[in-house]
């Protein structure tokens, strides 16, 4: 639960303290990991998906926000090779696990049907509510990122950028970090999506991330029963 004071006007001195629930995950359980979009599961519920290149940690951000171990880590990159479903609160939601784009030890062969496996879900998966693309912090903006977000933009996909790792950086250096890098999007970009800045170690971001989620999923609720009454 998180609090926030607020002044009852700017004439008094008294305060109001609003208390807030934040979205909790309750339950997360593994349900099924898929080769194509065709095998995922049949719902009709929001799903909120991860992406990001190898190794950034994509993994232990899902075990942070999931508060379980379900994601699995490694040391070694490119260990995402299907498209792994999590059931969030007995199916509220689900979070998605994509394979890692950009591993350069895979085959080309290998590169080209994962990039096929992804781009058929972003684009064809009609519950694939939100694409959270989690950049490491510490690097300059890459090449491979910047074509995979501009490909996003082109084919009006529905985005988030997730910084990583900030614990790996002091907090001058994390946001002069983001600060480039939002000055290198602004050059092509005339809105920027939303960004978080989060760390799996120390837990930063995980609170605005949840908010964040919570915040769609109400605004779906009304067109959801709407929906439901039409028919």
């Amino acid at each position: 639960m998180r609090f926030v004071i607020i002044r009852e006007s700017e004439k008094s001195d008294s305060l109001i303290i609003l208390f807030l629930n934040l979205m909790e995950i309750r339950q997360a359980n593994y349900k099924i990991s898929s080769a194509k979009v065709e095998q995922c599961p049949d719902t009709n519920v929001p799903e909120y998906a991860f992406i990001g290149r190898s190794n950034v940690g994509k993994s232990s951000l899902i075990n942070l926000l999931t508060k379980k171990g379900l994601a699995k880590t490694s040391q070694k990159p490119g260990k995402t090779m299907l498209i792994n479903h999590f059931e969030i609160n007995n199916g509220e939601f689900y979070i998605v696990d994509l394979p890692g784009y950009g591993y350069a030890a895979r085959g080309k062969d290998q590169r080209e049907e994962f990039a096929a496996m992804i781009k058929d879900y972003i684009l064809n998966r009609r519950q694939m509510t939100l694409l959270f693309v989690l950049l490491d912090i510490r690097h300059k903006p890459q090449k491979i990122d910047l074509e995979f977000l501009h490909w996003l933009g082109e084919n009006q996909v529905p985005f988030t950028i997730v910084f990583t790792k900030a614990d790996k950086l002091g907090p001058v250096a994390a946001q002069t970090n983001v600060e480039n890098y939002k000055k290198v999007l602004s050059e092509d970009w005339e809105e920027l999506p939303p960004i978080f800045i989060t760390s799996a170690e120390n837990k930063k971001g995980k609170e605005d991330l949840l908010e964040y989620i919570e915040q769609i999923n109400n605004s779906l609720k009304p067109s959801a029963e709407n929906n439901s009454a039409g028919k």
